[in-house]
């Protein structure tokens, strides 16, 4: 069913069983949730990702690549679904609709919500639990092998920066796609025992599982409940490593961890193409596509294929939503720039492939598709509008007088840390309440980060109020040498942009993070109620 055309038109709708069969069919189908992200954590459908009205338009170019893939928004009757749905239309999105009678239909519908973010991945960490019985440890036992000098290692499948922000005393920093391809030079006695942990469960599931599948000689266990299990066990943590895994690989190991990936990889059915056959799928304009290089970050920005984007392995597994909203679309993965496949990819797309997507790795000489280098940049729209931009001390000067409003578009996090003094904060989706509180006669400046969302955000005021845009945004600010401020006075209601995650930082109580605990092992039930995920396990 097609949205109508024109913006002034009445938008078409799809039932929640429309959307469900579609998953269950493989078909191509992307449903956004329009709020804000603590709202969406509370409640949602199980493949519904998040596109919070304030942000549409950072995020659509790249969760939604193909202009005629069919999009289905809804809110919980804040009326965000709507104008969220016309800013898609507006960006040249033809098949945009909403979901008939919200988030509220689909529970009258009888099908399944959950609670949290990134849940079909989290989910499916337990689902590869319960059919495969990971082996795991408990913290208490892993502490006492640790005081006992026992032969183990202890591999943190997590990014490197939560990795630093905590990690288990002795642990080395092998984010989850590098497992297979390091472990034979990390842990190269077989004798030695290999501990995979991470924050809670997901990923110190599926990187022990990894091992598992690869068949390294080692015997191989899950930190139970990763950094939070050893929090509450009452167990210290440490902060501030450095531990990576080594720089070098040695031609046995190299050997050894492509060998077991690809044969993981052909066992979970992933297809492979040469760029003859990339070139067939980027010319199929009924299917959705995305290009994905699954290395490091300072590896992609080296050298990468052109059209790729970066998406380290193991968190395009932790977090497929963040990087894909279209249900049912096409993955294609490289690792090796040189010969286009390799462990990390073959790894990603075996577990891809076992989440329910279409996974392809690009093999093969691949020296033909050309390189460029850089950091991963978002493929954005033009903004509607130009607008007057104001630099940092000529903002200070009309701060000083009283003649300016700043408001800071940022997100909340990065707001309590620092932000102009005296800024407001708000999200796009309630900037036209803040507006009508603004003191009379002054000029409203917006800024965030960069600068980049504000930009967008001046369409959102009436022709005759625009607002004056600050170059730069807040980084402009610092980079002018003028201080920030932490005074939350300006911060307004609570705010519900970003769910605060049990398992970041060293902050969270322990209620909390046993309560995330029990929520993520009554997935497997939630989803034998669903029945529409699609998930097998190899």
């Amino acid at each position: 069913m097609t949205a109508a055309a024109s913006s002034g038109a009445p938008l078409a709708t799809r039932r929640p069983a429309d959307i469900r069969r579609a998953w269950i069919e493989r078909a191509e189908v992307a449903l956004l949730d329009a709020r804000e992200e603590g709202p969406y954590s509370l409640a949602h459908p199980l493949f519904a990702v998040s596109v919070p009205l304030s942000r549409v338009e950072l995020l659509a170019y790249d969760l939604l690549p193909r202009r005629d893939a069919p999009i289905t928004v809804y809110d919980d009757g804040e009326g965000y679904a709507e104008p969220t749905a016309r800013r898609l239309q507006a960006l040249g999105y033809g098949d945009v609709t909403l979901l008939e009678g919200g988030l509220s239909g689909w529970i009258a519908a009888g099908f399944e919500v959950y609670r949290d973010v990134n849940v079909p991945s989290k989910a499916f960490g337990e689902w590869v639990e319960h059919h495969r019985h990971t082996p795991s440890l408990p913290a208490a036992e892993v502490k006492a092998l640790i005081d006992a000098k026992a032969d183990l290692v202890i591999l943190d499948a997590r990014r490197f920066e939560e990795y630093r922000t905590m990690s288990i005393p002795g642990g080395v920093s092998v984010p989850g796609a590098e497992l297979v391809k390091r472990v034979h030079d990390v842990a190269p006695n077989p004798d030695t025992l290999v501990v995979v942990n991470c924050a809670g469960r997901t990923r110190s599931i599926i990187g022990a599982q990894s091992l598992v599948n690869a068949g390294i000689p080692n015997r191989v266990a899950a930190l139970r409940n990763g950094t939070i299990g050893w929090t509450l066990a009452g167990l210290t943590l440490d902060s501030g490593r450095e531990g990576r895994f080594p720089a070098t690989l040695s031609a046995e190991g190299d050997a050894a961890g492509r060998r077991r990936a690809r044969a993981v990889a052909d066992r979970a059915g992933v297809r492979r193409i040469d760029p003859a056959g990339l070139d067939r799928l980027r010319g199929d304009e009924r299917r959705t596509l995305h290009l994905l290089d699954v290395r490091t970050p300072e590896e992609y920005e080296a050298g990468h294929l052109p059209g790729f984007r970066h998406a380290a392995g193991g968190q395009l597994v932790q977090a497929t939503d963040e990087h894909v909203a279209v249900r049912g679309a096409r993955i294609v993965l490289t690792d090796d720039p040189a010969g286009g496949g390799g462990p990390r990819a073959d790894m990603t797309a075996s577990w891809l492939a076992q989440l329910g997507w279409e996974a392809y790795v690009l093999d093969g000489d691949v020296s033909s598709l050309g390189s460029e280098s850089g950091p991963d940049r978002r493929r954005l729209p033009t903004p509607d509008v130009e607008t007057e931009t104001i630099a940092p001390r000529d903002l200070l000067a009309l701060l000083e007088n009283g003649e300016a409003a700043v408001i800071d578009l940022t997100r909340s996090p990065r707001y309590r840390v620092g932000h102009i003094p005296g800024a407001y904060f708000s999200t796009r989706a309630r900037l036209a309440g803040l507006i009508a509180t603004l003191p009379k006669g002054v000029r409203p400046v917006l800024t965030c980060g960069d600068g980049t969302l504000a930009r967008y955000a001046v369409a959102d005021f009436p022709q005759g109020q625009r607002p004056l845009l600050l170059e730069g945004g807040a980084q402009g600010w610092v980079a002018a040498g003028l201080p920030l401020s932490a005074a939350l006075d300006r911060l307004g209601d609570e705010p519900d942009d970003v769910y605060k995650r049990p398992y970041e930082g060293t902050d969270n109580s322990a209620a909390a993070m046993q309560g995330y605990i029990d929520w993520e092992l009554e997935l497997v039930a939630q989803l034998k109620r669903d029945g529409a995920h699609n998930f097998h396990v190899i």
